[in-house]
């Protein structure tokens, strides 16, 4: 059995904090546990707008609280993100996450990162990265 606490996880290495400064992530599972997906409680700051484009995992989304949107580029739909919504990118979908409030998700990717994983120049994770340092 893997148990963990956020707020002690939030502690250790496994708390990455973007470079563009739009968000961070607390990642409570990963590759080395076997588990065969990782599990991240992430939050976007308020104001953040960026582009993603995860061509090496499939992800699905759950707002924990918090408002913005999502918006799919290959037709332009743009989707509200409350408190309860789900979004999963099941097609590798390229789209932009604007934080219209602080935003607090419980995300889960499927392969599981590694843990230090920020995103290269697409908006997407690379499939192999460094574990990380507890």
């Amino acid at each position: 059995m893997i148990v963990r606490q956020l707020q002690a996880a939030e502690k250790t290495g496994r708390r990455i904090v973007s470079p563009d400064g739009n968000w961070e992530s607390t990642r409570l599972l990963l590759k080395e546990d076997g588990m065969g997906f990782s599990f991240h409680i992430t939050t976007i700051y308020q104001g953040a707008d960026f582009q993603m484009h995860y061509q090496n995992h499939l992800e699905s989304v759950f707002c924990i609280s918090g408002e913005g949107e999502v918006e799919t580029l290959s037709d332009g739909k743009k989707y509200p993100i409350t408190c309860g919504t789900i979004y999963i990118l099941d097609k590798h979908d390229k789209h932009i996450l604007r934080a219209t409030s602080e935003l607090k998700l419980a995300c889960v990717f499927n392969p599981p990162l590694n843990g230090t994983e920020v995103h290269n120049a697409q908006g997407a994770y690379e499939l192999e990265a460094e574990p990380v340092n507890e």
